[in-house]
């Protein structure tokens, strides 16, 4: 299962609604078919490894299976790893299907379990002890977690060479798992089998460092730029130092996307029992990160009242579409609220306009932005957008902004995502 888990800050935890849907209907389905065990293709059409895979012992068919979930099915024992589509409300982790396209064969051999009616492999980020829950809740389905590492834009990369394989099952369900996924990749990855808890926690930990991180050299770079001093030198001289290491040290407007902003406040209301600071302390950072950038941009047009404040682009990363918790929809929300005039150029939003000219009407993409960012000027022509900006914000640099170089505010030092 690879669905969104979105964070609730009213229940103060993941979302996991999505999943337990498509656990429900793998229920009802296999009830009614116990005598099958499945295997979803995912969709994919990639499927380099198929002539390398060992050969079924039995033939594939084609089953009736609950609304969203694709089925193929052998007589064989299996792994059902399962990712639900739009009709049902949830969305697809499109990058979870490359490393599953050749379960059917890979699994052929795995151990048959009487006990279990299906076996799942649950890939979306999930609260400490959620998988030993799920499994007393469903006892006739084999569930384990196996955390996924991917880096925004580089998801499809980042599957086929994988740093690391985690797997939350030290059985010989973990062992088949791992060697399953081990099959679907370009390189060699270290294995760990490790109980379910301590899987869900290195997923956690793991991105609650990465944002730990980028929090470090942010706030490293505002008192640099409050102090008047180079943040680029300073942060060579820090990363010389072998513990510290030159990587994820490029400074931005804060943290955000699909996984840092959410992995990091679970952690952090998994911490309710324990004694903490730091953890607390990154998200705070991140806020204060936004505030800062927000100040420093009032500043340089602090004697403009008429200023536009021109946004380039709103994605986290240069080559991605996200904008979801992008950090600069934060800074937006600052500069409005201080009563500037903001203009945003994202040519992903094609079509997009302000109200006031109806011959251009909005885009639906703008539904993936916040309400209030709705009624903003997007404007599309990018000469226009320069030309109309007094300053220009961009939370990553580009060649095409050469030109109005002066113009443009950004904390991109390294120019790297």
């Amino acid at each position: 299962i690879a669905t969104p888990t979105d964070y609730d800050d009213q229940t103060d935890s993941f979302d996991t609604s999505s999943i337990q849907t498509v656990l429900e209907q793998l229920q009802v389905w296999s009830t009614s078919a116990t005598n099958t065990s499945a295997t979803n293709t995912c969709n994919n059409a990639n499927n380099r490894h198929s002539s390398d895979s060992a050969p079924l012992t039995a033939p594939t068919t084609t089953t009736t299976a609950p609304t969203g979930i694709s089925i193929a099915a052998t007589t064989t024992a299996a792994t059902t790893t399962t990712t639900a589509n739009n009709n049902t409300g949830i969305s697809t982790a499109a990058t979870a299907a490359t490393a599953i396209t050749h379960t059917t064969a890979a699994t052929a051999d795995a151990p048959t379990d009487t006990n279990h009616q299906f076996s799942v492999v649950i890939k979306s980020t999930i609260p400490v002890g959620y998988t030993d829950r799920m499994r007393q809740q469903y006892p006739q389905a084999r569930i384990i977690f196996m955390p996924e590492f991917l880096r925004e834009g580089t998801a499809l990369y980042d599957n086929l060479h994988p740093s690391r394989i985690i797997v939350g099952d030290t059985g010989d369900f973990g062992q088949s798992v791992a060697q399953l996924y081990q099959t679907a990749t370009l390189t060699s990855a270290v294995v760990e089998l490790m109980d379910s808890k301590e899987a869900e926690a290195t997923k956690l930990f793991a991105n609650t460092y990465l944002a730990m991180r980028v929090g470090f050299f942010n706030e490293l770079d505002s008192y640099a730029l409050h102090e008047g001093l180079d943040t680029k030198s300073i942060i060579k001289g820090v990363t010389l130092d072998p513990r510290i290491g030159e990587g994820y040290n490029n400074p931005s407007f804060g943290y955000g996307g699909y996984c840092l902003p959410k992995d990091t406040k679970q952690l952090r209301a998994n911490f309710k029992k324990v004694p903490h600071a730091l953890i607390s302390g990154i998200i705070d950072a991140n806020r204060i990160r936004k505030d800062f950038i927000a100040h420093e941009i009032l500043q340089n047009v602090a004697d403009q009242p008429e200023a536009v404040i021109g946004i380039y682009r709103l994605a986290m990363k240069k080559d991605s579409d996200n904008f979801r918790q992008s950090s600069i929809l934060g800074v937006i929300r600052r500069l409005l609220a201080a009563g500037k005039r903001v203009m945003i150029y994202e040519p992903t939003l094609t079509g997009v306009a302000d109200s006031s000219r109806n011959d251009n009407p909005k885009c639906p993409a703008t539904s993936a932005l916040p309400a209030e960012l709705h009624d903003l000027h997007f404007e599309p022509d990018l000469e226009q957008f320069k030309q109309d900006s007094t300053v220009i914000v961009a939370n990553r640099w580009d060649t095409e902004l050469t030109d109005v170089k002066a113009k443009v505010f950004t904390r991109d030092i390294f120019q790297l995502d």
